[in-house]
């Protein structure tokens, strides 16, 4: 019984963990950590540690450190790297495992996961504040530009064509602005989501679909999907509008570039990730949806504050987009997270699973 409940906690630990023996081989991991992997316990037993991951610190020294002292070991802000996964700093706890001489627990914690709960904390608490400032701006502002869109109406009827020209200049931005406030507007009026049980991949086909005929005509957009994941509880019109977004996005940057280039929607189950609930426990988001493109990266100076409200990296956008999104799925009790080098630009939404029905095994 004592043994079964260690395999429930060792199976349910969220980081990456590994037992190795007194050779520093890999005798076992845990199901994260496989995921960290992308390959099986099976597969690595008996190899070397470092063999099959690039670790930016000294593990045999560390490693010696934790047997001889028969204590815990910390290192922080380590850069880590596998095989298909671009580098990411983490921390690294290692403890002696003294049911067996020499055996070492090895936890590898990716500081992206903390990091990106406390950017959706973040960005929720901004979105509040600039919904508050859109119901400000609709009322205040609104109804004084359909006045002086009127006034430089009535004035052009009386003035030559030169000064046609400024009256024209001053109806098309005031037009512009109260476009602008419409957006503002529909940021501050979202209504909370409807939740129901539905399969991801629907919204993300009508989404492809959707952009296929519209923004992305001339771009190829790939989709791996992962068909065994279970339903999100969501509101799919709200979904689909984040979805849009996104795959909107990552077509204007590449066409930024000039350029053919690809879109890839992939979706796939990682049970690392938990959300902090206001009670302070934390709730599982293992469904992954990540839109990746092609194009040339997010502008350096403005990536960790992507998701704030009126933070753009293109001319003339609003930077209301991304602050929609980002609220959408925090009310989805979700997390969305961006990676981006020149090349390569990840967005990527975790969601929690769908409550089983009673009486459904």
């Amino acid at each position: 019984m004592i043994l079964r409940e260690r395999d429930i906690v060792w199976s349910a630990l969220p980081v990456p963990s590994f037992i190795l023996d007194r050779n520093n081989r890999i005798e076992r991991m845990n199901p994260a950590a496989e995921q960290f992997l992308n390959t099986s316990t099976k597969a690595l037993k008996g190899a070397l540690v470092w063999e099959r991951m690039s670790i930016a610190a000294l593990l045999d020294e560390a490693f010696d450190r934790v047997r001889v002292n028969q204590s815990e070991l910390v290192i922080n802000d380590v850069e880590v790297s596998a095989p298909s996964r671009p580098p990411i700093q983490c921390n690294i706890q290692m403890a002696p495992l003294r049911e067996s001489e020499g055996t070492i627990l090895m936890l590898i914690s990716p500081r992206d996961i903390a990091e990106r709960l406390g950017r959706a904390q973040s960005s929720k608490s901004a979105a509040k504040s600039a919904i508050g400032m859109a119901e400000m701006l609709a009322h205040e502002i609104k109804n004084p530009l359909a006045g002086i869109t009127g006034a430089a109406q009535l004035l052009s009827m009386s003035l030559s064509a030169d000064d046609q020209e400024l009256t024209d200049l001053i109806v098309e931005e005031s037009r512009r602005i109260v476009k602008l406030l419409e957006q503002v507007e529909q940021f501050g009026n979202l209504r909370p989501p409807e939740l129901k049980p539905l399969n991801i991949h629907d919204i993300l086909d009508r989404a492809r679909t959707s952009a296929a005929v519209g923004f992305a005509v001339n771009l190829r957009v790939v989709s791996e999907y992962d068909p065994s994941l279970p339903q999100t509880m969501a509101d799919g019109d709200q979904l689909l509008q984040v979805f849009l977004n996104l795959l909107k996005n990552a077509a204007e940057a590449i066409r930024g570039t000039g350029q053919a280039g690809t879109i890839r929607i992939r979706t796939f189950y990682d049970q690392s990730l938990r959300r902090r609930r206001k009670d302070g426990t934390g709730q599982p988001v293992p469904l992954q949806i990540e839109i990746i493109d092609d194009g040339p990266g997010l502008p350096a100076e403005i990536a960790s504050e992507i998701f704030e409200p009126f933070v753009s990296g293109r001319e003339n956008g609003t930077g209301l987009g991304l602050a929609l999104v980002s609220k959408i799925i925090s009310d989805h009790d979700g997390l969305i997270a961006v990676d981006s080098v020149p090349g390569r630009t990840v967005f990527r939404i975790s969601l929690p699973v769908a409550p089983r029905e009673k009486g459904k095994s």
